[in-house]
């Protein structure tokens, strides 16, 4: 469920499927797109995700990997985080918990993102077979260098928030107490400022970033659908739906 209100100028987006820690499915990525959508005349947006995690990802409770439509559903990603980093003003993205998979696609996508000093971030796919996706290969690349990169995506460990502001993955951490007020203040005074100016700015940094995060996407949805037919990435699957550990064989 996607939600969204409107504070004076500032316009506030919200996952809003704390059970399943705002996991997204096809249908909730096409209501989050309506939603930026529908926010056009804001001069600010602030999204984020209730309860205990920004997002969990996809949510691949219901996936069958012999059937799974991948390059459809990260092709939606993509075609999302286009219209947030595109979006005709600054966009603030408030990040607590688990912030994965699409998740973390959605933070990229944001102009500023401001995370709780414990949220938990990176790539999880170690355990589920798959290949991190929504252009978590070019941020993580990009920031950290390729040794890095490896260790996150080889081990499966998370970056707490605090350590990915750090090593200059995201723009603040703070205590998950003063993340949403901290946020929506942000997102208030950039409304009241010179927005033409702040679009400016978009358009020059997106020139410079967009080659590299728009070709890692393309190259991680190839990937993904290629590890779809793999014993792992099947197993991977079965083995999260069984809650159990996975048997991976390497093949």
């Amino acid at each position: 469920m996607i939600t969204l209100t409107r504070t004076g100028d500032v316009a506030e987006i919200v996952l809003d499927a704390p059970s399943k820690l705002n996991a997204l499915d096809r249908d909730d990525l096409a209501e989050l797109d309506a939603a930026f959508r529908d926010a056009q005349g804001a001069r600010a947006v602030v999204l984020r995700g209730e309860g205990r995690a920004f997002c969990a990802g996809r949510d691949i409770a219901g996936v069958d990997p012999a059937t799974d439509d991948v390059p459809g559903y990260l092709g939606d990603v993509e075609a999302l985080m286009r219209r947030i980093a595109g979006f005709p003003a600054p966009t603030f993205a408030a990040v607590q918990g688990a912030c994965l998979g699409v998740g973390l696609g959605l933070a990229i996508a944001a102009d500023v993102v401001y995370v709780a000093d414990d949220a938990k971030i990176g790539s999880p796919f170690a355990g589920l077979g798959a290949v991190l996706d929504s252009g978590g290969h070019a941020l993580l690349f990009e920031r950290l260098g390729a040794h890095r990169a490896f260790d996150l995506i080889y081990t499966g460990e998370l970056l707490s928030g605090a350590d990915a502001v750090e090593a200059g993955l995201f723009s603040r951490s703070m205590p998950r107490d003063e993340l949403l007020e901290f946020t929506r203040e942000r997102a208030a005074r950039a409304a009241a400022g010179p927005t033409e100016s702040f679009l400016a700015s978009k358009r020059v940094i997106a020139r410079l970033r967009d080659a590299r995060l728009w070709d890692a996407v393309h190259a991680e949805t190839h990937e993904q659908e290629a590890l779809r037919h793999t014993h792992d990435y099947i197993e991977g699957f079965a083995a999260f739906r069984e809650k159990r550990k996975p048997d991976f064989t390497g093949e």
